[in-house]
């Protein structure tokens, strides 16, 4: 997910579905449907912000369809392909001590338990095992290669400090 000051990425529309103008969407939440708890979206495509209204959706198989208020043809629908849907970061469920949204930890510095800089965390990857980590070398870095770091809290993901920007792994820096 990326994040401005005021907005979070939470999906993006990828296809159309059937000829109503519904649409599929690609949910960064978890659980996937909890995209149809926000009602009021941005819609982000081209640099253009367009502001919609969800009419309704649910689960269709693994994923997730919507219908946007106003898009009652697929014609109509197709002009909202590629799409990242932003809500008000404001209006994300406050998470449990130890949780994060991945804008939250994007940026942050990664150091190994020994103190050495490995760079800085750039993004995630959803993998069916767990999350993956990004970390792209930053010119403290140890040096210049990318590393891919399991996000295991507890087990290699030692320490999340928000306030410092910086984030604690027990791994190999020869990984």
């Amino acid at each position: 997910m990326a994040e401005s000051s005021q907005e979070t990425v939470i999906g993006r529309i990828t296809a159309v579905f059937g000829i109503k103008g519904w649409l599929k969407v690609y949910s960064f939440t978890d659980p996937r449907d909890g995209v149809l708890n926000y009602r009021n979206w941005t819609l982000v495509q081209d640099g253009k912000r367009i502001p919609a209204k969800l009419e309704e959706g649910r689960r269709q198989g693994q994923g997730i369809v919507i219908r946007l208020k106003g898009v009652d043809d697929r014609d109509v629908a197709q002009r909202y392909c590629g799409a990242d849907i932003l809500v008000p970061t404001e209006q994300l469920a406050e998470l449990p001590k130890g949780d994060y949204y991945w804008y939250q930890l994007e940026g942050l510095e990664v150091f190994t338990v020994e103190d050495e800089c490995l760079g800085i965390m750039h993004h995630m990857l959803e993998t069916g095992a767990n999350d993956v980590l990004v970390v792209q070398a930053s010119p403290a870095s140890i040096d210049q290669r990318e590393r891919l770091i399991p996000y295991l809290p507890d087990e290699i993901v030692m320490q999340v400090d928000l306030a410092n920007e910086r984030m604690v792994v027990d791994w190999d820096p020869d990984f």
